[in-house]
């Protein structure tokens, strides 16, 4: 083989190591469309494994997507129990507090379904079975037993979520999940101040270790004890 012919063989095989390179560079930004996902580690919530994606709005983290998700779950739940108080309740600090629950979710819901189309979410339909066995809960609960265990679960599950919802609202880059968390901050704390109302509120109960020798609160008679509710359980907006 002549000097020429070796020197065009080398040339085309490196010509082609570049083109490979080349191809092998373009081919993972192709498959992920226009989203340009760059993978993050969300500080709570769940992960999706989507990473933080590119949206009109800012970045959209996954722990936003789950903010926004759990929003979406806590209208499934609550929405129903609030229509039980209003229809059970004896009091009519529970009776108001349904009242609260039900136009509060059905806002915050309409909200909550608009800012996953503007995000291109897919949003739950359905509770979560541990919220479905919080609602047989209640459902199953007579009496002064139901009043104060509708108190209860649903003030823990607040004050819990209320954090959380500050979190989201410090630290997301995205306008859409902030405005939905300004929200949500807001209705969130309406929420507690009409469960308080009803006097049936279990204050040592909301610990998630309550004091040795802690009781139910006086008046209840029941003797209920109270419902473990994580952060995700709960979200509320206010009557206007």
């Amino acid at each position: 083989m002549s000097v020429a012919s070796k020197h065009v063989l080398g040339t085309g095989a490196v010509i082609g190591a570049l083109a490979f390179t080349l191809i092998a560079l373009l081919i993972p930004v192709q498959s992920f469309g226009s989203r340009s996902a760059a993978a993050t580690t969300p500080a709570a919530g769940d992960d999706d494994g989507m990473g933080t994606l590119s949206t009109a709005f800012g970045p959209l983290t996954a722990q936003d997507r789950d903010f926004v998700r759990k929003v979406r779950l806590a209208g499934l739940w609550e929405l129903p129990a609030g229509k039980e108080a209003l229809q059970r309740g004896k009091r009519p600090t529970v009776r108001t507090a349904g009242e609260h629950l039900i136009e509060g979710h059905t806002e915050l819901d309409r909200r909550v379904l608009e800012v996953g189309q503007a995000l291109g979410m897919e949003l739950p339909n359905q509770p979560s079975a541990q919220q479905q066995e919080w609602l047989a809960q209640l459902a199953a609960a007579q009496g002064p037993q139901y009043e104060q265990l509708f108190a209860q679960l649903l003030r823990r599950a607040h004050g819990k979520v209320f954090t959380v919802v500050a979190q989201i609202r410090a630290q997301t880059r995205n306008s859409m999940v902030r405005e939905l968390a300004n929200d949500a901050n807001t209705t969130v704390l309406d929420h507690i101040s009409v469960l308080e109302a009803t006097g049936l509120v279990d204050f040592d109960g909301l610990a998630d270790t309550p004091p040795a020798g802690s009781r139910p609160a006086s008046g209840s008679g029941s003797g209920v004890a109270p419902v473990p509710v994580p952060a995700s359980s709960t979200l509320s907006r206010p009557t206007k």
